[in-house]
């Protein structure tokens, strides 16, 4: 893979953007441009938090066309950055484009723990997971009525990393293998490589049916060689959990070794066929049962969230459709 100008990061809120690309423009010796600042900076001005910000500029256009128009002077400037900003990807072209994720109640609690401002502060865990809920679903629906682009749309995006147990060091490591080009190269040439969290992807055989999963030879082979090394499993997205749809014995190997990030290549997301016009939302529901993600939790010793019956019934909203945090 070519080595790209700049690296721009979007992401969860407390998915540690911030931390990471502070750390990366250090490393590389690139400049740091922070979006996120200059709208907790517009917020103060106003006497206004985060969230009544964000809820203000859906009906005041003015707020993101000054911002809208300073990520494109970055942008044509051509000097190589790292920005920060939950739409630069679309406004930059020559960049590796990476969107970090988080589980929500990690986010939160990230979140909670930050010295709190006029511009963003909670009261408690469950104050924190709803406004940063209310404040995704806000940007996200004003994102797709006013550009027409959907920031939950993983092709999006050329590197998506869950860092919901990863450490600052390991997603900061990951993502400069990946911008040098030794780390997923081939995935990246189709994207988007996934760097996710081994404990957050769904199986979807019964773990009595598949072979090889305590093949201790195999679990030390992978331990050995370590996450980077390990063939990429292929995996289906429903627009809020992921799924294996071929893998499960090197994910089975990385729960093993205590993995906090596998590398993935995204089969299908959303609306998407994985197999015979079936959907990604399809395929999971039809295939991730409780009992199935019972036997798995228990013989790897994780904790999985049963997926809501809405998407079990098939029913779930579709990520692109402008309904969504309407």
């Amino acid at each position: 893979m070519t080595v790209r100008q700049s690296i721009v990061f979007n992401g969860d809120l407390g998915s540690g953007k911030s931390t990471v690309s502070v750390e990366i423009a250090k490393r590389l010796g690139m400049r740091r441009v922070s979006v996120g600042d200059l709208y907790r900076e517009m917020a103060q001005q106003r006497q206004m938090t985060a969230l009544q910000l964000n809820l203000h500029a859906e009906l005041d256009q003015a707020v993101d066309g000054y911002v809208d128009q300073l990520q494109r002077d970055i942008a044509a400037s051509g000097e190589p950055l790292i920005m920060d900003s939950r739409l630069a990807w679309h406004f930059f072209t020559d960049a590796l484009k990476i969107h970090m994720i988080t589980e929500p109640g990690e986010a939160a609690r990230r979140v909670l723990a930050r010295p709190s401002g006029p511009a963003e502060s909670y009261a408690s865990l469950e104050e924190a997971k709803a406004k940063l809920r209310e404040r995704s679903a806000s940007e996200r629906s004003r994102f797709i009525i006013r550009y027409g682009v959907d920031k939950a749309r993983l092709r999006n995006y050329d590197l998506i990393c869950d860092t919901t147990r990863a450490s600052a060091t390991e997603v900061i490591e990951h993502i400069i293998a990946a911008y040098e080009g030794t780390l997923g190269a081939e995935v990246l040439r189709d994207g988007p490589l996934l760097l996710l969290d081994p404990a957050r992807v769904y199986p979807t055989d019964d773990i009595a049916t598949l072979r090889g999963l305590w093949d201790t030879d195999f679990v030390g082979d992978v331990a050995e060689a370590g996450d980077e090394a390990l063939e990429p499993l292929k995996i289906g997205f429903t627009g809020e959990y992921f799924f294996v749809v071929d893998g499960h014995r090197r994910l089975s190997a990385a729960l093993q070794n205590g993995f906090t990030l596998v590398p993935a290549h995204l089969v299908a997301e959303v609306d998407e066929p994985v197999v015979g016009g079936m959907t990604a939302i399809d395929y999971f529901a039809a295939q991730v049962r409780p009992g199935l993600v019972y036997d798995w939790e228990a013989a790897h010793k994780i904790e999985l969230p049963l997926p809501e019956p809405a998407l079990l019934r098939g029913d779930a909203v579709l990520a692109g459709d402008p309904g969504v945090g309407a």
